[in-house]
């Protein structure tokens, strides 16, 4: 079973004979690793999160 890359969008095997799944290779996996460290992935923080802050003495 075939499924598109989340990196690129290419063709990647869903199998246990492709140790990048479900990236189509190496290099996207990396690059997707790239993008967590570097914090491209976050969650939004909503304005009431901020407002259960304790405010300052």
């Amino acid at each position: 079973m075939n499924v598109p890359c989340p990196t690129c969008g290419k063709p990647a095997a869903l199998s246990v004979d492709n140790p990048y799944r479900p990236f189509c290779g190496e290099r996207c996996k990396l690059a997707d690793l790239g993008s967590w460290l570097n914090g491209d992935y976050r969650l939004p923080v909503s304005d009431a999160e901020s407002d259960t802050e304790a405010p300052d003495p």
